[in-house]
């Protein structure tokens, strides 16, 4: 089937305006968007700049907005997009590096605030730090986050407070707040426990609806939430 992509192109090193590139491309309806994106680019355009790396939406790296909506480019099929064009744009509140690459360093560092590996409290046990398989459940949903940015590109509440946490990163604390091993339960609470972290969450669920691994990451920040007034119940003024 014959496919009219129109790809958003920005080179800050010698564009001084973004500008949008239209390209024709053959492809079966069980292709992926990224398939086409490799056509372009191996066969039409080599200036073309875009993230990939595993193909099989595990590594997280060709998240983009595609016709509005994050998503991952290979985890969408051209069947599904058939009979119009397919705009394509890099993650939204990110900075475009080249193309559809966006710097995700402020996205992670964002992360890496709230110390993504487990806090040690205690005596070092000899072996492992045994977990019931009724804990391991509590966070069974969170720990599929491949850190794609989706969610944060998806999020309205970044077009209004650009200060924002993000809904990454809460997803990333809920992981070790209730994760059972983590000696830090209180500690993480407070992490997040300001205007521009779980509290600047309205409940938009456009995280939720584009997430490629089908975390419930709203329900997971207000999880949060529902913890900090049960540990850190506020006084009336």
């Amino acid at each position: 089937m014959d496919m009219k992509f129109k790809i958003f192109r920005f080179d800050p090193e010698v564009d001084s305006r973004p500008r949008y590139q239209e390209y024709d491309v053959s492809a079966e309806p069980g292709e992926r968007i990224l398939d086409c994106l490799n056509r372009i680019r191996w066969e039409q355009d080599g200036t073309l700049s875009y993230r990939m790396s595993c193909g099989h939406g595990v590594c997280g790296s060709d998240g983009m907005r595609i016709n509005g909506v994050c998503a991952l480019a290979c985890q969408k099929l051209v069947k599904d997009y058939s009979g119009g064009e397919v705009l394509v744009e890099p993650l939204p509140f990110f900075r475009v590096v080249k193309d559809l690459v966006v710097d995700m360093e402020e996205f992670l560092e964002g992360i890496r605030r709230l110390h993504p590996y487990l806090l040690s409290t205690g005596d070092i046990p000899e072996k492992e730090r045994f977990q019931s398989p009724e804990d391991r459940k509590k966070v069974d949903d969170v720990i599929r986050c491949i850190l794609c940015a989706c969610c944060t590109g998806a999020c309205p509440v970044m077009l209004e407070n650009r200060d924002y946490i993000g809904p990454a990163a809460l997803v990333w604390a809920y992981r070790f707040i209730f994760d059972s091993r983590d000696g830090g339960f209180e500690e993480r609470l407070k992490g997040v426990d300001f205007p521009d972290g779980a509290w600047a969450c309205v409940n938009h669920f456009e995280c939720t609806r584009v997430c490629p691994k089908s975390i419930p990451v709203t329900r997971s920040i207000n999880t949060i939430k529902r913890a900090i007034e049960k540990v850190f119940p506020r006084r009336p003024d």
